[in-house]
């Protein structure tokens, strides 16, 4: 048998360290990696195959909607990059610009992108004419570069980070309002359906809205340290970028008309608070739906029975051949993989002995509580899908539970600090923006979002006066 790995689990409680627990999760359990490059990461196949079951289900949600997947370059002339002026003093910050190739240098200088809007939107002008162009509905998938981050946080914070970005274009307000919303109903299905997150929707304030935006739609949701993360975005765009980037069509009874625009993403940062959520002292947590191994066969293996168990295991792993099944031959112990599987998250472990050959059944153990049971073989295929499925529901209602019991609505500015150093979010009414700098100022707690389900009045937080949004407050990422 071959030496076992001492340092396999982790050594830091969720609890106690969150971030050094976080830390160590990702790593071990080979979702990513850091990079020799500062401020980059490396998403190992494990993560990888994680993004990929995102992508698989939104694409899908594109095809329905008749948005086109393409591809536009990572470079942006600074001439493109200066054109929106609000646009620039958002990003110019977090902007790796090239200067020279090889040995000349460049007559003008190129932004690797921080967002696409400009290089996507110079070509939309030279695309679009008439109405019967629109609307035009374009999604890519690619990298982004900020060059702010310093200090990486895996999958959550880096200078470098995948993402999808669509961005489409209408003749109507009325069409840009309705999809606008529309992207973002599809985002909080998918977080719930695919990732088991729960969240919460809504606005952004003026303050935080997306620069050069009408306004930005918002997913929010809230992980164990007490910080908020934005899931995923939607903004209205307006015509102010059709306006910088002429963009013209002519309508029905051809006149010049200026279209509206809407952009929308979500970027790895979602495998990231998944991860956060769900996970606990053993390692990850994995929903059925998003793990790329969903049901993990363990033999107990003996030298007089080792061939007829490895045997009726390969049975049992073709009948399941709907599902990600592996099966670990590996020589180590039993309890070595079965600590490792559970770092990994899987969310089914089959275990398969002498003992239960004779008597024709499994011992089945589930990740999202460890409960164990027997199944006789025979009625596997019917158990495992009511199983995995249980295991998806349960994980969304422990997360939901979580979110709604560290929701706490606060109307007195003198609990506001401690109810929000406790680690909660905060429902709060605020009258505007300098209020809501001030209790950023103080504390350090941004408006996530102005939810659309709670309009009514009530006292601003922080000054007394009477407020007509109802907010939630939070510390973030």
């Amino acid at each position: 048998m071959v030496e076992e790995k001492k340092d396999l689990g982790l050594t830091a409680k969720k609890d106690g360290n969150f971030s050094e627990w976080y830390n160590q999760l990702v790593l071990k359990a080979g979702l990513a990696d850091y990079s020799s490059v500062t401020g980059c990461m490396i998403i190992k196949p494990y993560g990888y195959a994680i993004w990929e079951k995102i992508q698989e289900y939104f694409n899908k949600e594109l095809k329905k909607l008749k948005v086109q997947n393409a591809y536009f370059p990572m470079f942006i002339p600074e001439n493109l990059f200066k054109k929106e002026a609000e646009h620039v003093e958002g990003f110019s910050p977090e902007v790796a610009w090239i200067t020279e190739a090889g040995s000349e240098k460049l007559g003008e200088r190129l932004a690797i992108r921080p967002t696409s809007e400009t290089i996507m939107y110079d070509t939309f002008s030279k695309w679009i004419r008439s109405w019967r162009d629109l609307p035009l509905r374009i999604n890519q998938w690619c990298n982004i570069v900020r060059w702010e981050t310093k200090a990486v946080k895996l999958f959550i914070r880096s200078r470098e980070f995948l993402w999808q970005e669509g961005h489409c274009v209408y003749a109507t307000k009325e069409d840009a309002d309705y999809e606008a919303k529309k992207m973002l109903d599809i985002y909080q299905r998918m977080v719930k359906e695919l990732l088991a997150i729960p969240s919460i929707a809504g606005k952004k304030t003026e303050l935080e809205k997306f620069k050069g935006a009408l306004y930005t739609l918002t997913l929010e949701t809230l992980m164990p340290d007490g910080k908020a993360v934005q899931l995923a975005t939607s903004h209205n765009l307006g015509q102010n970028f059709a306006r910088v980037f002429d963009i013209r069509f002519k309508d029905k009874n051809e006149q010049e008309q200026m279209p509206w625009q809407t952009s929308w993403g979500f970027s790895t940062r979602l495998i990231g608070a998944m991860t956060m959520i769900h996970s606990d002292d053993k390692g990850l947590v994995l929903p059925p739906k998003i793990a790329p191994i969903q049901i993990v066969i363990i033999p107990i293996v003996f030298e007089k029975t080792k061939a007829k168990v490895i045997k009726k295991a390969n049975e049992i792993k073709e009948s399941l051949e709907e599902f990600s099944v592996e099966l670990d031959e590996r020589d180590y112990t039993p309890g070595w993989k079965f600590n490792d599987w559970e770092l990994k998250g899987v969310p089914i472990r089959i275990e398969i002995g002498p003992r239960d050959l004779e008597k024709k059944q499994v011992v089945l153990a589930r990740r999202d509580g460890n409960a164990k049971k027997t199944v006789k073989i025979s009625g596997l295929k019917k158990e495992i899908p009511k199983i995995l499925d249980e295991i998806q529901k349960n994980i969304f209602v422990r997360a939901g539970r979580f979110l709604k019991e560290k929701t706490q609505f606060v109307d007195k500015w003198d609990s506001f600090e401690r109810v929000l150093e406790e680690k909660n979010m905060i429902k709060a009414f605020c009258c505007g923006d300098s209020c809501e700098l001030a209790v950023k100022e103080k504390t350090g707690a941004t408006i996530r979002c102005i939810p659309f389900d709670d309009m009514k009045k009530g006292k601003c937080i922080y000054c007394g006066k009477t407020a007509s949004e109802l907010v939630y407050f939070s510390k973030s990422y």
